[in-house]
């Protein structure tokens, strides 16, 4: 039988420093999150040496906040659970180092996450709590953020769960690109949620930008279909060539004047409205915009559903920051339901990086007692599997 736990969750893998506590894996009580946008925002992204020097100045109140709005006290928690990476060390060990802290201090157990685990709980806590019990398998994972693009399949063993990396990023991921291609045409950061405005404003069919296929050692994913071939497309995703793309159309449009112009405006208001951005960007600048964004978001979906086809997925998860673009959603929503296979995403507010989905993610090993060891330290690289 399942137990009931309350676990306290904290997460500061890059530049959000958030806690939460979340009963059995599926009940939010609280998830607190303080944001670093001001801090970063003059660089146009994010400083690791800031992002740990802001997480030290945030975790404990934020900690406070959480257990304060779940009503209950430390002494309650079953366990602790905190992510152990991947992301910025110096951030990730502010994280970890206050979760020893507090979990030696009050004797309670430590659960070492993986942040991009925690992506995929967000989806199955939302679930859970709309009372969705039934998920269909094979799943298959999209994570895609600022720091990741990769496809999971995901299997769920007992309590616990394995996962195989079928697709990945083999440059920039994809909210990587919309920031640089964002900074490139001087809409400010972060860029992902500007360029999603401003593509409504676009002809998405302006600029054509082809899709990026990539040989490899394709993995043979599904054992009723016949081995791949070896000169087979992978699943695996690059954004770096469509950025250059944004700025080779920059250099031979001359499109740089305009983009100096806005830059200097932009510069003065930390927060501008649509249509300050409206002003300051012409048709073949917004033309642009939202093709590079059709471009990303057709390959994000036309690689995921060829996977998904190929391993004969029953249900697919879209989670991590981007899956908060609207035109990702709509689109994955439409093309998927013509495939016949159900998706699922994570609320605007557990999209983005915070510690619900690594309390969520921990409730398994809590059940199976998978306890940290107190030598435990960040891993900047750490691999889902």
């Amino acid at each position: 039988m399942a137990r009931s736990a309350l676990i306290l969750g904290i997460e500061s893998s890059c530049d959000e420093t958030a806690a939460a506590v979340v009963r059995s894996g599926e009940e939010l009580l609280s998830s607190a999150v303080a944001s670093q946008f001001s801090a970063h925002q003059p660089y146009g992204g994010v400083v690791p040496e800031l992002a740990a020097r802001e997480h030290l100045r945030a975790i404990a109140p934020i900690v406070r906040k959480a257990l304060a709005d779940a009503g209950t006290m430390l002494d309650q928690i079953d366990a602790i659970a905190v992510t152990q990476g991947p992301g910025l060390a110096g951030a990730l060990l502010v994280g970890i180092t206050y979760a020893k802290a507090l979990a030696f201090a009050a004797e309670k157990p430590i659960i070492a996450v993986n942040h991009l685990e925690g992506h995929i709980h967000a989806v199955l806590l939302e679930e859970r709590q709309r009372g969705n019990r039934e998920i269909q398998f094979p799943l298959l994972a999209l994570v895609v953020s600022g720091g990741h693009t990769h496809l999971y399949l995901a299997e769920m063993r007992g309590q616990g769960w394995t996962y195989e990396n079928i697709g990945r990023t083999r440059d920039d991921a994809a909210g990587e690109a919309f920031d640089k291609v964002a900074k490139l045409l001087g809409l400010g950061y972060p860029g992902g949620p500007v360029i999603d405005m401003l593509s409504k404003h676009g002809n998405p069919l302006a600029v054509k930008f082809a899709p990026v296929q990539l040989k490899g050692k394709p993995r043979n994913i599904s054992k009723k279909q016949p081995a791949r071939s070896p000169d087979a497309y992978t699943f695996d995703f690059s954004y770096s060539g469509m950025k250059t793309s944004v700025l080779r159309y920059v250099e031979t449009q001359g499109l740089k004047p305009g983009i100096e112009k806005r830059r200097a405006a932009l510069a003065t208001d930390p927060k501008p409205k649509l249509e300050q951005y409206l002003e300051l960007c012409d048709k073949q600048t917004l033309d642009l915009i939202a093709s590079f964004q059709r471009g990303l978001v057709d390959d994000l979906i036309t690689k995921t559903l060829d996977a998904a086809r190929e391993c004969e997925a029953a249900t697919l998860f879209v989670t991590g920051g981007v899956a908060a673009n609207s035109e990702l959603r709509s689109s994955f929503e439409g093309r998927s339901a013509r495939e016949g296979v159900a998706v699922f995403f994570p609320s605007m507010k557990l999209s983005t990086d915070n510690a619900a989905m690594i309390a969520a993610a921990a409730y398994p090993k809590f059940l199976a007692n998978d306890f940290a060891e107190e030598e435990f330290s960040a891993e900047a690289g750490l691999v889902l599997k």
